[in-house]
């Protein structure tokens, strides 16, 4: 079953939340909705496909607390900032620490759908991201210790005669450890194997086992 895309709503305004919480599930999305930042944050967000519509002035934990928070921690929100009063430096941070954008009340319904597809839009590609990472650390970690130096010196554009050179071994042997971590590593050429090095942020110094 193909899970909705889930809106969180958090603004401590009753008759603005329940207002876009009728609104949003007449679209068809999944609304979860908060009257403060504190009560947000005691939720696991457990879905893949998310956004945050966050008014800004919230009493005690603020909007740009929230998303401050969400960045630290490593969570994947994408937020959509909402305010009754326009503050351009507020908006202007807001938007360098990510937000989708900045939108001041009253806006019009579509104005709003349209920035919570962008929204989802980007939680799709970040979560295929994700997912394709995890794939290859899966493939790295399968790799043998000999594999894993053999992999180093590979996306380092060494010849297999230096590399065996380097490493004390005969070069049909680092031949035959090359093919089984092109192999282990679904990798169809030199440059797709160093694209996935690349994504696991190692280094060709480095043989890191993840």
């Amino acid at each position: 079953m193909i899970e909705r895309p889930t809106v969180f709503v958090v603004d401590d305004d009753d008759s603005v939340r329940k207002g876009l919480e009728r609104l949003l599930k007449l679209r068809g999305y999944r609304v979860e909705s908060f009257a403060s930042a504190e009560e947000f944050l005691q939720q696991k967000i457990e879905y893949k496909i998310v956004c945050l519509v966050l008014d800004v002035t919230l009493p005690g934990i603020n909007g740009l607390d929230v998303q401050n928070f969400l960045l630290r921690q490593g969570i994947l929100v994408p937020i959509i900032f909402i305010t009754g009063r326009a503050d351009i430096p507020t908006a202007v941070r807001a938007v360098k620490s990510g937000a989708v954008n900045f939108l001041t009340k009253p806006f019009g319904e579509m104005e709003l759908v349209t920035e919570i597809e962008n929204a989802f839009a980007i939680c799709r590609k970040e979560s295929d991201q994700r997912s394709e990472v995890a794939d290859i650390r899966h493939r790295y970690a399968t790799l043998t210790e000999r594999e894993t130096e053999i992999l180093s010196f590979v996306v380092s554009g060494r010849l297999n005669k230096q590399t065996a050179s380097e490493l004390g071994i005969v070069e049909n042997t680092v031949k035959v450890h090359r093919r089984r971590v092109m192999r282990k590593m679904h990798a169809e050429s030199l440059a797709e194997l160093v694209m996935m090095t690349q994504k696991l942020n190692l280094s060709a110094q480095q043989q890191p086992r993840l």
